[in-house]
């Protein structure tokens, strides 16, 4: 499910000292990239998993060896495997809730036992042991371990992921820890609305501080959270907005505008900085924090130095980019990004944009398609353009083949945000 890779985003300028002229190909080819990187396989195995494609696909390009050092890891979430949604002192999260709305989950299904993992964790570790996996990105659930959200800890919950831990060592797997997968405690959502309300990002840190003082022992490598994209705006809309009022994740709720929608994102991006630095004072010496987000891939029509730097233009201004990776990464929303917002732009208080950029160790890349742009005459400088009728998808229709996405996603967190410094983990 998860793919950590350790990479520098340096790598594209590492092999593009050669330049070709404006009309020709700028920097390497994807071949290059990707045999440079380590990453050729990655995109051939792709090709194989295209509807209506055999595992027989005479088409299909062979799977490549990965280099010595490559690191392959798996992952899960909490509310997804866990189950045992009311045992040892857990109390709900907004899932809890959502799930038992008829109609929100394709059959009404819940979480409370979901794969059992709460007491089946030793043979699930045994599994992924016998993958000869030695990574492992797991996450932590709020509510079990802080069941309000904010003050008394609870023990048992904690207890539970000490044994998980424990488990991993003896199997020496390393364990890389989620703080927040999604699972907002129904306690924090009936008090202040949850993520509306800007007092979240204090909450969250507390978490944070807790759960690295009681399991920091065990855990090096930390992910305050995992997608703002998702459980923000998948998890919110506005009149007039996607969704048609009814967001798919949990919450699920119709805010009164669209500046509501980018406060509450701005509100996670406080609470993540607030997160990077919760752990970095509680976490003991060589540990690391970063965040996962699902940054939106761009990719060049052709690979002309125009449609080049118009993906550029438009991984830095376009949404969600604009307002989540840019901010994190350098400091301050994308200029256009906030003009093109206009009235819908965030609120932001002094100081915020410093906790906001908080440095981080890295960042997780979830990447699952792209879109794909040109040059254009607009103020971004870019064309998002739509995909004909017919395009080729993976098993779910938003899912549309692209396997240029890992590349340009890498390669525009160095040529576009100029985080040449940046080390990229593909977490999904």
């Amino acid at each position: 499910m998860a793919m950590p890779f350790m990479r520098p985003a340096a790598s594209p300028a590492a092999v593009s000292d050669h330049h070709a002229t404006q009309s020709g190909p700028v920097g390497p080819s994807r071949r290059e990239f990707l045999l440079a990187a380590g990453l050729f396989g990655v995109s051939a195995a792709a090709s194989t998993a295209l509807v209506g494609c055999s595992d027989s696909n005479e088409f299909a390009a062979p799977l490549q060896e990965f280099p010595q050092g490559f690191t392959w890891g798996v992952g899960t979430s909490a509310y997804q495997i866990e189950g045992a949604y009311n045992v040892a002192g857990r109390k709900p999260s907004v899932w809890d809730t959502f799930c038992r709305v008829p109609g929100k989950v394709l059959g009404n299904a819940t979480g409370d036992v979901a794969c059992d993992h709460y007491n089946l964790y030793p043979s699930d570790v045994a599994l992924i042991a016998a993958l000869g996996v030695k990574h492992y990105r797991l996450s932590i659930a709020w509510p079990r371990i802080i069941p309000d959200g904010r003050g008394k800890v609870n023990e048992q919950g904690v207890d539970f992921y000490k044994r998980l831990l424990d488990e991993l060592e003896a199997h020496d797997i390393t364990a890389h820890a989620t703080l927040f997968h999604w699972d907002t405690p129904q306690a924090l959502q009936d008090k202040y609305r949850g993520w509306e309300s800007r007092e979240i990002a204090g909450d969250f840190a507390d978490y944070c501080t807790a759960t690295v003082d009681r399991l920091g022992d065990r855990v090096k490598h930390w992910y305050t959270t995992n997608e703002i994209r998702s459980f923000v705006h998948t998890a919110y809309t506005f009149p007039g907005g996607p969704f048609d009022g009814a967001p798919p994740f949990a919450p699920g709720i119709e805010l009164a505008s669209e500046q509501a929608l980018w406060q509450t994102s701005h509100n996670a991006l406080l609470a993540q900085g607030m997160g990077v630095q919760a752990v970095r004072a509680s976490a003991s010496r060589g540990s690391t924090v970063t965040l996962v987000e699902d940054s939106v891939t761009y990719v060049p029509l052709t690979e002309t130095a125009e449609d080049i730097e118009a993906t550029a233009k438009a991984f830095r201004s376009m949404s969600p980019n604009g307002g989540i990776i840019v901010p994190i990464l350098t400091g301050e929303y994308d200029p256009i990004f906030l003009e093109n917002l206009g009235a819908s732009a965030p609120k932001i208080r002094a100081g915020d944009m410093e906790i906001i950029s908080t440095p981080i160790d890295g960042f997780g890349f979830n990447t699952y398609s792209a879109s794909y742009v040109r040059a254009a005459d607009n103020n971004i400088g870019a064309e998002e353009l739509l995909f004909p009728e017919g395009y080729p998808t993976y098993q779910s229709s938003w899912l549309k083949f692209a396997p240029d996405t890992v590349y340009w996603g890498v390669r525009m967190f160095s040529e576009s945000l100029g985080r040449n410094d940046l080390n990229i983990v593909v977490t999904e």
